[in-house]
């Protein structure tokens, strides 16, 4: 065995805080407070660095398999947002599948 070995699968592994993201937004909708304050309250950070975890943590190879139905809809959500951003306002309504003609 390498000694380089243990230091991979460590890197491998989620971390608590990052097991608490994925569960959190997997029903963060089901409390009655703002999705803002549930996260400063919670894990006690701004909105924009909370999100920037997250998009990290999409990436990350553990967490699919931590919760895979949440990570896959986040990706999901991410690049439907990213096309948008890409494609421009004006072909917004033909991903869900509207023409936007007189008809």
């Amino acid at each position: 065995m390498q000694p380089d070995e243990p230091t991979v699968h460590q890197a491998d592994a989620l971390t608590e805080r990052q097991r608490a993201i994925i569960a959190f937004e997997g029903s963060w909708w089901t409390q009655d407070d703002a999705r803002d304050t549930l996260i400063r309250a919670r894990f006690a950070c701004s909105s924009e660095d909370y999100y920037q975890e997250l998009n990290q943590l999409l990436d990350h190879p553990s967490a699919l398999t931590f919760d895979p139905l949440v990570v896959r809809r986040l990706r999901r959500q991410r690049e439907r947002r990213r096309r948008a951003r890409i494609d421009g306002p004006n072909s917004t309504g033909t991903a869900t599948g509207e023409t936007g003609g007189n008809g």
